[in-house]
């Protein structure tokens, strides 16, 4: 019977022809190293130019650009909302800024609030390097400050910034710090009429410039009636109409009719929507159309006044 075919010298052979000699690590390294040690490295240099006297006017123009961008965009809502630029296909401006825009309400005035502190600084702050806010977020802590303040305020946080541009929180410290130092006693009196500033604070958002009743007074604070609720206010959001305590006294009455008057269940839409605009109207006093219809709403459901 036949063998088989023997396989073992092929694979001795196939072994002795694919064996080299043993390397040895240790010297291969070294030899690297050798090589590392004594290579030539060759570094271009690459001379930059200096800026010519054109290019740093666009620089410093587009610089400005920049700087101004919120600025420009808080000027423009701003003109658009007062010229009602919007009419043609929105019934308010804050619908407008929404779909135009992306903007809530708080956000367009924000950047329009910005734009006037903007204004204020750059025509008083007396820095001759006239460092200038880059941003709305920037300047927000100021508008707790009266106009007059501001430029002082912008100025102490420059110098705290070490000439530079300051963050948000340097500026906020800056602006607590001075109404720490400012800080004046409460004199607002129970039943005084006075205006709201809804400012910087979401909490009074859809009430700025609205009318109430002063009917607690705070060490910091007011409690305020208006018509369809009561609000508690810091002193920086609250600025008195200096009225008479007769006209004082005239509003309140108003006040507690129209809040006696939204109490009523059978109210109908209409006459809900006539006693907030009466409550809303961005003065301490109604017209004389206005108080007729405040009675004949009263005289529809059978309230006195």
């Amino acid at each position: 019977m036949p063998k088989p075919p023997s396989r073992t010298n092929k694979a001795t052979s196939a072994a002795k022809s694919d064996s080299k000699p043993p390397v040895n690590s240790a010297n291969e390294d070294i030899s690297v190293e050798e090589n590392l040690a004594t290579a030539t490295i060759t570094v271009t240099a690459i001379e930059i130019p200096e800026l010519t006297e054109e290019e740093q006017r666009d620089r410093l123009h587009l610089e400005r650009r920049v700087e101004r961008a919120f600025f420009e965009a808080g000027k423009a809502l701003a003109e658009l909302r007062d010229r009602r630029l919007y009419r043609s296909s929105h019934r308010t401006f804050e619908e407008y800024c929404r779909d135009r825009f992306g903007h809530s309400r708080r956000q367009s005035y924000l950047l329009m609030d910005a734009a006037v502190i903007f204004d204020n600084l750059e025509q008083k702050c007396d820095r001759s390097d006239h460092i200038l806010p880059t941003n709305e977020w920037q300047v927000r802590p100021l508008s707790k400050l009266d106009p007059d303040i501001q430029p002082e305020a912008w100025e102490q946080a420059v110098e705290s910034a070490n000439g530079k541009v300051p963050s948000h929180r340097i500026v906020k410290d800056v602006v607590q710090r001075i109404m720490e130092r400012t800080q004046v006693p409460n004199t607002y009196q129970i039943g005084e009429v006075c205006q709201i500033l809804a400012k910087d604070n979401p909490e009074l958002r859809g009430k700025a410039g609205c009318w109430g009743i002063v009917n607690h007074v705070g060490e910091f604070s007011c409690t305020v009636k208006t018509w369809d609720g009561e609000y508690t206010v810091g002193l920086q959001h609250l600025k008195s109409f200096n009225y008479l305590p007769a006209e004082c006294e005239q509003m309140r009455q108003i006040c507690d009719r129209i809040r006696r008057l939204r109490k009523n269940e059978s109210l109908e839409e209409a006459a809900r929507a006539v006693l907030k605009h009466l409550g809303e109207v961005k003065r301490p006093y109604l017209t004389a159309f206005e108080g007729e219809l405040l009675n004949f709403i009263e005289k529809k459901y059978l309230l006195q006044g």
